[in-house]
């Protein structure tokens, strides 16, 4: 799991040539990127930069859905246009044995549309992702209403992923972690990614996967690496030790 940029989209293209076949989950937009590019450039210049590059893609597709939802002021168009583009740069720095399994929304767009109760959008993504066969998924901080909302909103948890923090602390489990460990024991048909099962690295392995074990309807975690060693150590300890669990 990755979030999209120049950067990640390079390291990609190397572990393509080497590794025969992999699955992949994105998560865009890069906050970063688009935070930095927007104080140096502006909101227009922005929005100038990101549609040369769509046009430079070369990615038909998105280049007609934007233009149509230029003409129209169409919200859901640009979006469809933004992931098109998203989903050409993954796709363009791999090969046809690995699969784009998933894309994820960034927990800041999650969780902004969930503050706006934007259900449309969800709506729209969703179905959007299913039309081109990516499943679609939602990092959030904000787990239990998440899941309040889109009960409410009749969306199937079935055909969705949603990546939410889970640890024995309660670190980024919001409104509480109490609140957050009941939501989740309802979830039975759901496909869900523990992530910040560290604490920020205020907790050690053995205590985080203690922890994970006790909980229900986890299907995988995901956990941030900086060394190759580091990788190496913690992914052999999870897989031995959450293999038959997660």
């Amino acid at each position: 799991m990755f979030s999209v940029s120049e950067t990640t989209l390079s390291v990609l293209r190397i572990a393509s040539k080497s590794i025969e076949n992999f699955r992949i989950y994105a998560i865009v937009p890069y906050a970063y990127e688009y935070v930095r590019l927007s104080t140096k450039l502006g909101l227009s210049g922005l929005a100038r930069k990101l549609g040369k590059q769509i046009i430079l893609s070369g990615n038909i597709k998105a280049i007609f859905t934007g233009l149509k939802g230029i003409s129209r002021i169409n919200i859901e168009d640009l979006l469809k246009t933004y992931l098109l583009y998203e989903i050409s740069r993954i796709k363009g720095s791999i090969n046809k044995k690995q699969s784009l399994d998933s894309i994820f929304l960034h927990e800041i767009i999650t969780d902004m549309a969930l503050a706006l109760q934007l259900d449309w959008l969800f709506s729209s993504y969703i179905d959007f992702m299913h039309q081109i066969k990516i499943k679609p998924g939602f990092e959030t901080r904000n787990f239990a209403y998440l899941v309040k909302q889109f009960k409410e909103w009749n969306i199937d948890f079935s055909k969705i992923i949603i990546v939410a923090p889970f640890n024995k602390v309660g670190f980024q489990m919001n409104p509480s972690k109490i609140e957050c460990e009941k939501k989740l024991e309802n979830l039975h048909e759901s496909n869900i990614i523990a992530m910040s099962i560290l604490a920020a690295g205020y907790l050690n392995l053995p205590e985080a996967t203690e922890y994970l074990q006790k909980l229900p309807n986890i299907g995988s975690v995901v956990v941030g690496v900086s060394k190759e060693y580091h990788a190496l150590e913690t992914f052999r300890f999870l897989n031995k030790v959450l293999n038959e669990k997660v």
